[in-house]
């Protein structure tokens, strides 16, 4: 299917690896000319270098921290007029809810909440002056229903997905739209943070911990970056410019609920 976006620039955050790769590279094969960001400039430039040679478009690589205004405003001045944004950053740790201190949670907001509202804020308006416009939050399946051990993400995603709720609809009538994608477990380096946890705490080894956590997934697998990546193409695309304000889970059945 043509997505119809060959040309179309966007900003990828946290795309040197993860599902935030997966994206990149999707977007990518569409034909998009990239702006990726990763806070570590090895890695970012590597990842950078594989796509531009697959893929033939343009790529810059921006390291630099998305939870900061600095990072941000460094983010957005390469990009010039972006056309899609993908916002995303890393987790906050799990733990038990009387584990957090109030810093521990303004730097979850500062990361999950707050830096996703100041790209879109940036962002938004030239878009709806063009006419035309695609962002794409990658939260969590912990926003439908919470993760015990995730009450730092619990929270931060979810005041994001209010955000976006009450924006999306003011802002469809200009051509520009607002979803996010909300991942169960995928084959990343989160998985293996988290399942590593599990080995802390119950003595098990990693094998048995993703084979328990698959069992628990009616697919009975961890999603791919690829399956996820192409899932955020088809939102950016202009084949879904009637999806607006969505919470769209990709977590092969595990949330379990009807609606």
């Amino acid at each position: 299917m043509d997505l119809g976006i060959s040309g179309k620039q966007a900003i990828v955050c946290a795309s040197s690896k993860g599902l935030g790769l997966g994206c990149a590279r999707a977007l990518a094969e569409a034909g998009v000319n990239l702006v990726m960001n990763a806070r570590t400039a090895g890695p970012l430039e590597a990842s950078a270098d594989a796509i531009r040679s697959e893929f033939g478009v343009d790529v810059v690589a921006v390291a630099a921290d998305v939870t900061t205004q600095e990072g941000r405003s460094k983010i957005l001045d390469a990009a010039g007029p972006a056309d899609i944004l993908v916002n995303n950053a890393g987790g906050p740790p799990p733990g038990k809810w009387s584990d957090w201190s109030r810093d521990d949670f303004i730097a979850a907001i500062d990361a999950n909440m707050l830096a996703p509202i100041a790209l879109m804020q940036a962002s938004l308006p030239g878009m709806m002056e063009r006419g035309w416009g695609r962002v794409v939050n990658i939260t969590s399946q912990s926003v439908k229903a919470p993760i015990g051990v995730l009450g730092l993400s619990n929270t931060a995603r979810t005041g994001l997905t209010g955000f976006v709720a009450g924006t999306s609809r003011q802002v469809a009538g200009s051509g520009v739209t607002i979803n996010n994608l909300l991942p169960g477990i995928h084959a990343t380096d989160r998985a293996i943070s988290l399942d590593g946890g599990v080995v802390k705490a119950r003595g098990i080894t990693m094998e048995e911990a993703k084979a328990e956590r698959c069992a628990s997934i009616p697919a009975g697998r961890y999603g791919t970056i690829e399956e996820f990546g192409a899932a955020c193409a088809f939102l950016c695309s202009t084949r879904a410019g009637f999806i607006v304000g969505q919470n769209i889970l990709l977590d092969g059945g595990g949330t379990n609920a009807t609606i």
